[in-house]
């Protein structure tokens, strides 16, 4: 945790701003749980738990500052709240969303990165980012519905 915390330290120095007590224990719960997707709600009760002096004004300003400095990726899911994860180089992914309970689930699949590579050879067309998500119901919700 200490190197991905002192690496964003210095993404914020070098955009001058500073490392405050909030926006370390933002990144230290976005760290330690680098794998979950967070609503600025649900961020907001976690880092309540660890600094209970936050409010969730401070949890708005700062993902909106995480996401200019690429620190954070929001993440739209036709859903009505907006959901942010830690950006750490390296980790694209794609995603499977549970229509009924909003469980959101990590992938990663080679033939897809095979795809763009094809796709670029084909169109010469070079892709800078892609997003991909699949809506459908989770093991657990398919279960209620069988």
């Amino acid at each position: 945790m200490k190197e991905i915390l002192e690496s964003l330290k210095n993404k914020l120095s070098t955009h001058n701003f500073k490392l405050t007590s909030q926006r370390e224990d933002i990144l230290k719960i976005l760290i330690k749980n680098k794998n979950r997707h967070f609503s600025a709600e649900s961020l907001f009760a976690e880092v309540k738990k660890i600094n209970p002096d936050v409010g969730l004004a401070t949890i708005y300003r700062n993902l909106e500052l995480f996401c200019k400095l690429g620190i954070t990726h929001q993440l739209d899911f036709d859903s009505s709240h907006k959901y942010y994860e830690l950006d750490l180089e390296g980790t694209h992914h794609h995603h499977l969303i549970c229509v009924n309970c909003n469980r959101i689930i990590e992938f990663n699949d080679d033939a897809l990165e095979e795809f763009e590579k094809e796709l670029e050879k084909s169109y010469d067309f070079k892709i800078a980012d892609h997003k991909i998500k699949f809506f459908g119901l989770c093991s657990e919700c398919k279960g209620l519905k069988d």
